[in-house]
């Protein structure tokens, strides 16, 4: 379901800083959550969210000279409504590339989808690793997160790999998708 373009507050995009950590760690938890609750075990989201989406995660990302973070924020307000994360590739693809950048995470609340905020992440992050000499992106989403999976095809990206995922203490299969550029 799409949110209704008049029901959507504008938005504003901009590199994330170290003091975003905090904020970067909120809304990925309830991104996280949001997606999937109801379709992944709750023992298992909250694990995943309390160790992989902590702040000290985010702090390290954004400490790190090779990786980029973006943050979405609602203009009126400031409140995070999504963000992207842009770091060395370290997934499992048959033919990987030293320049390879991988998108580690890219997640908006439910209402502020469908209306090109995602694409608008995915084109900065493609316009930073061109600008870092980078042949290609890549990501792994859930095998059965149609929804990404339908977005990560209108902007481009073709499977390239598998992986297995974990999840608290639950593994999920993934695909690892690339896009050229």
């Amino acid at each position: 379901m799409s949110p209704r373009p008049e029901a959507t507050p504008s938005v504003t995009v901009r590199g994330a800083t170290a003091a975003d950590a905090a904020l970067l760690a909120l809304v990925g938890q309830a991104t996280f959550l949001e997606s999937y609750a109801g379709t992944l075990g709750g023992a298992d989201i909250l694990a995943h969210c309390q160790g992989q989406h902590a702040p000290a995660v985010y702090a390290a990302w954004l400490a790190d000279p090779r990786s980029r973070c973006w943050l979405a924020q609602a203009a009126h307000g400031g409140a995070p409504v999504g963000y992207l994360v842009l770091a060395p590739a370290a997934v499992p693809v048959p033919d990987p590339d030293p320049t390879d950048l991988e998108i580690k995470r890219v997640y908006l609340l439910h209402r502020f989808q469908g209306v090109g905020l995602g694409r608008q992440l995915i084109d900065v992050a493609a316009e930073q690793a061109r600008q870092a000499g980078s042949r290609r992106l890549l990501l792994g989403v859930y095998s059965q997160n149609h929804a990404a999976l339908a977005f990560y095809a209108r902007t481009g990206f073709q499977r390239v790999g598998e992986r297995t995922f974990r999840v608290g203490n639950s593994d999920y299969f993934d695909y690892l998708l690339g896009l050229a550029l």
